[in-house]
């Protein structure tokens, strides 16, 4: 009778073992497929204001894509815990670009997509060059031109575009970065007109962009809100001036990745 009362007691914590192993197998098989869903798997994609044109130090090997580990792409993705991270945005960059060189980082894996696109494809590069070696005359009727471009052709571009994004990335998280109004208020080397005018067209190009955004139920993030009061002649500003290289003028600098599209990039994805 004792033999067999310390036989069941050997068959309970057998038992009792047998329970816990189960468990945690369990828990384990169900850890996998929680950590592969959770996992982040980002694109950046895009221009100049993307890849990090003007932080004044560039990745040798992105050549005159001018990419940056000092831009909100490479610095969101060192903050956070990413499974894989395909930097493809490229300095002068072009909706058409996007789609021929930059799409093609995409996978139905990816859970997110940051983008900024659109102001090359209206010649935004060459208005602020006229606007600064030009008159005022020159420089409202270069933004004339180029906002009549935002108005006819930058929707149908910024349509194609983002569906193709969609197309490619279905599961993914969308989330278009928006440009900055260029100028602060109050005393600069630039006239208050073509100030005003250079700010108005960055109003219709961020309306234009967010419209688009909003139809193909994408997440935009308005630059105007993320450099308020940060503008060229500002006490403390976030984007260059006319500087060298040149080609670093009118872009965002340090400041303004790491304290402008930066914060407001984490405002959206959490």
């Amino acid at each position: 009778m004792f033999l067999t009362f310390r036989a069941e007691a050997a068959m309970r914590r057998v038992r009792v073992l047998a329970t816990l192993l189960t468990a945690v197998a369990a828990a384990l098989l169900l850890a996998v497929p929680a950590s592969a869903a959770g996992a982040i798997r980002y694109a950046a994609l895009g221009d100049s204001y993307a890849s990090g044109t003007g932080t004044g130090q560039y990745d040798p090997a992105s050549g005159s894509c001018n990419r940056s580990a000092l831009a909100y792409p490479s610095l969101w993705s060192s903050a956070h815990q990413v499974a894989s991270f395909s930097f493809v945005a490229c300095s002068g960059a072009t909706t058409d670009d996007l789609l021929a060189n930059q799409a093609s980082a995409l996978r139905t894996t990816t859970t997110l997509v940051t983008v900024s696109i659109g102001g090359n494809d209206v010649g935004f590069g060459d208005v602020v060059t006229t606007c600064t070696i030009g008159s005022d005359q020159d420089c409202a009727n270069a933004v004339q031109r180029a906002e009549t471009e935002v108005r006819n052709t930058l929707p149908g571009k910024l349509d194609r575009t983002y569906a193709a994004i969609h197309g490619a990335a279905p599961s993914a998280r969308v989330v278009v970065m928006g440009y900055p109004r260029l100028f602060a208020t109050g005393a600069c080397w630039l006239s208050a007109s073509k100030r005003t005018t250079l700010n108005d067209a960055a109003d219709l190009l961020a309306t234009t962009i967010a419209g688009r955004a909003a139809a193909a139920h994408f997440t935009f993030v308005d630059g105007r809100s993320a450099f308020a009061g940060h503008g060229i002649c500002a006490a403390s500003p976030w984007i260059n001036g006319v500087t060298w290289p040149v080609s670093d003028s009118y872009h965002p600098n340090r400041a303004g990745h790491a304290n402008g599209y930066l914060p407001a990039l984490d405002a959206v994805t959490g």
